[in-house]
């Protein structure tokens, strides 16, 4: 009896809750997206749509990597390294003391054409173990000074080539600018001068948003202590593209920049006579340098690793489309079948 009447007053107790209004709940809304319900493509990868898809992949990079590999190979490269050959004899036992003594420090070089080369032939000096990309050095700039005359004296971030000992603003500014490449080369064959064109050397966004056609150099390389190349103060640096291509820092301690184009074919075997001007100071960090001559393809310069890059993919691809077809002819399985599962192949758990 007495359960009865609990169970009644249970029932109703019930009852009344689920007519009430519910609480609120942290319980989201429902909808598909919340409950991972919304359609979506659930391939099942069969033997065959593997092969395929390594198939493909390798039909398709092989012969990229081939035709760039080719291409790359068609480029012509003339390195010459140059920083201690162009030490005379009697200092080369003391580089950093010839380096840093004023005088003339003109060096010839000769270079046999292997291959013939034709216009443009692109110039480019390289450096190794120079770190354009520590910290310091670059944040040494000011981009507001660069780009207006306005701000000539914006040098806050320029540490500690910042002001002359006079407190005067140096333009430009910063250790970037102050360690500015100035090694000269002039090319001749045959005894008539190549002419160098170093216009557009520099990318055309930096000559006309970076750096300002009212801006000029000032107090520059004024200093007891000379990093590198001078500027002429009578031309804005929008114009000065040596100095702008310097500033694009680089990323690697190994980095070529482009000094300018030779705009004649050279023939094989043509020896190109070399004067450079060895003024660049990379012996207190055991830096090499090296002048670059070459020509492009329509992938660029010499650049084997993209297709060795393609290639070695295409083949490894090949490879397991290859493995994965011998396995499915010698050894096939039934898709989906059952007694492979650990369960059944062990049914005791042993």
């Amino acid at each position: 009896m007495n359960s009865n009447t609990a169970s009644s007053s249970a029932g109703g107790a019930g009852s009344a809750d689920a007519s009430a209004p519910r609480r609120n709940s942290k319980r989201p809304k429902y909808s598909r997206f919340t409950q991972q319900e919304l359609p979506a493509c659930k391939p099942i990868l069969t033997p065959r749509w593997v092969i395929s898809a390594f198939l493909l992949v390798s039909v398709v990079f092989i012969p990229i990597g081939v035709v760039s590999l080719f291409a790359s190979r068609d480029v012509v490269e003339l390195v010459d390294q140059y920083e201690t050959v162009c030490i005379p004899e009697v200092n080369i036992t003391d580089k950093v003391k010839y380096i840093q003594t004023p005088g003339d420090k003109s060096c010839n070089r000769n270079i046999t054409v292997r291959k013939r080369m034709k216009q443009p032939i692109y110039v480019y000096y390289q450096l190794d173990n120079f770190y354009q990309n520590h910290r310091r050095y670059v944040k040494s700039r000011s981009d507001k000074q660069l780009r207006s005359n306005s701000s000539a004296s914006d040098v806050s971030t320029c540490q500690p080539e910042d002001h002359t000992g006079n407190s005067a603003p140096i333009v430009p500014c910063g250790l970037i600018a102050w360690s500015l490449f100035n090694d000269t080369y002039s090319f001749s064959r045959n005894d008539t001068q190549l002419t160098v064109n170093k216009k557009d050397i520099s990318w055309k966004s930096d000559r006309e948003n970076k750096f300002g056609s009212d801006v000029f150099p000032k107090n520059f390389q004024n200093g007891t202590l000379i990093g590198g190349g001078s500027l002429n103060s009578s031309i804005p640096l929008s114009q000065q593209e040596d100095l702008i291509v310097w500033m694009r820092t680089a990323a690697l301690p190994t980095f070529r920049k482009l000094y300018g184009r030779i705009e004649v074919d050279l023939e094989a075997n043509d020896v190109i006579n070399i004067v450079l001007q060895n003024n660049y100071n990379t012996y207190s960090f055991n830096g090499k340098k090296k002048l670059v001559l070459s020509t492009t393809s329509w992938l660029g310069g010499k650049n084997d690793f993209l297709g060795i890059a393609y290639l070695t993919v295409g083949g490894l691809c090949f490879f397991l489309a290859v493995s994965f077809t011998i396995v499915y002819l010698v050894k096939p399985r039934r898709l989906g079948d059952p007694s492979y599962l650990s369960w059944n192949r062990n049914p005791g758990g042993r």
